[in-house]
């Protein structure tokens, strides 16, 4: 194995997974650290964790055992990814896991760049950008768990890490690979350890890769990945792909405004359930119940929870944070075990935190890369009859849902 990659969540990772599969890199995706040694014929591997959210010690802890893992399959570079909206806390998780990394690594360069281009997500004077829209007017500023409410990465950046926070302006990324380098270790000798990167094109992403050469340590969204499978002599080419015919089905679970814009899309033609988070909470909605109902209907069911931030806040507030997200974590998973084992055999899930729930509730320790269905979102083969689409809440067009189930069954 040349590349190891530890990714925060499981949405994420496959969007990594993919980026590097375009690459020509053969990867395999990994749910949580395995217990034995990986092919030998695997170029990259992603490990994915659910880590975004959890106490920074535990997401440290479980990233340093990946970190262990993927050094002893030979991984000569090691790729830390986290969400292209940088969703941490003033605690973490981004800043203790990077810092964590660097020190067993002895990196002392260490590149920050969450920019991905193709979903609209740009850094420009260390601000990261949504389209047109600083992160913090984004709508993610409302994210019920990491609201990001500051678009400058290096201030968000600041609280999180023991290190200095430096900056590599978009002139320097404009020149290309040899300028990034030397404006990388003109930041060094100022004293800063993680340097944030600015990208607003492709290319800039593909120059940052290439000046990431020799790197121990890089991190960021997956775009920074484009430009890592050239150094190890590979060149793009097409993703394989065996489809899956049979029953499909949809769980959401995520707030965001995209998600919100496929759900209203989907259910104008299709036939959707809206999950009342209270109900949950309260015990009146049960997952035998929504699994049932999925089973029952024709067409691409969805069940979803993706309710307007201010309800969002509300039910928080009656029963805790914690408590509201891992009951509805918990839910879906039980959904997904119970419909997958009722003959659903594609299975669509939106939003990080749930795909998450879904993939440890279906106990799938590996997946297949697949053909990208929308920016970040690739297909994916779960099991011999299974395969899904785990899409981050904030990605995908307003036809996510119908694209995916159609490319999850090769007719896209």
């Amino acid at each position: 194995m040349r590349l190891g990659c530890i990714g925060d969540d499981f949405t994420g990772s496959s969007d990594l997974a993919n980026t590097l599969a375009r690459g020509g890199m053969r990867v395999v995706q990994f749910t949580g650290v395995p217990a034995g040694a990986a092919e030998a014929d695997v170029d990259a591997g992603v490990v994915a964790l659910k880590s975004r959210s959890i106490p920074p010690q535990e997401a440290v802890a479980q990233s340093l055992s990946a970190l262990d893992w993927l050094l002893a399959q030979g991984c000569s570079q090691i790729f830390f990814k986290y969400c292209s909206t940088f969703d941490s806390t003033a605690d973490g998780n981004i800043g203790p896991v990077t810092d964590a990394l660097a020190d067993r690594l002895d990196a002392h360069r260490v590149i920050v760049c969450p920019a991905f281009p193709g979903t609209g997500r740009s850094i420009y004077q260390g601000h990261l950008f949504v389209k047109d829209r600083l992160l913090s007017d984004s709508g993610m500023q409302n994210h019920p768990l990491t609201p990001m409410t500051d678009p400058d990465i290096r201030r968000w950046l600041a609280p999180q890490t023991r290190h200095s926070v430096g900056h590599v302006a978009a002139a320097d990324v404009f020149a290309g690979a040899d300028r990034i380098a030397a404006a990388l270790a003109a930041q060094q000798d100022a004293g800063h350890r993680l340097i944030v990167v600015d990208a607003i094109r492709d290319a800039d992403l593909i120059e940052i890769g290439r000046a990431a050469r020799d790197l121990p340590l890089v991190t960021g969204g997956s775009g920074v990945a484009l430009g890592l499978p050239a150094n190890f002599g590979l060149s793009a080419g097409d993703v394989p792909w065996r489809a899956q015919d049979g029953r499909a089905a949809i769980l959401s679970g995520s707030c965001s405004i995209a998600t919100r814009a496929q759900v209203a899309r989907h259910k104008a033609t299709q036939p959707a359930m809206e999950i009342d988070a209270e109900a949950v909470l309260a015990g009146r909605l049960s997952a035998a119940q929504v699994a049932d109902w999925l089973l029952a209907q024709d067409g691409l069911p969805l069940a979803y929870s993706s309710a307007d931030p201010a309800v969002v806040a509300e039910i928080q507030k009656k029963y805790g944070r914690d408590t509201a997200a891992a009951t509805l974590e918990a839910l879906f998973a039980e959904v997904a075990r119970r419909i997958t084992e009722g003959g659903v055999t594609r299975l669509i899930t939106a939003g990080g935190e749930t795909s998450g729930a879904v993939v440890e509730g279906l106990a799938l320790d590996r997946l297949e890369i697949g053909p990208e269905i929308d920016p970040g979102a690739p297909a994916l083969r779960a099991r011999p009859d299974l395969v899904v689409a785990l899409k981050s809440g904030n990605f995908g067009a307003e036809d996510f849902f119908a694209k995916a189930a159609a490319q999850l069954a090769g007719s896209p």
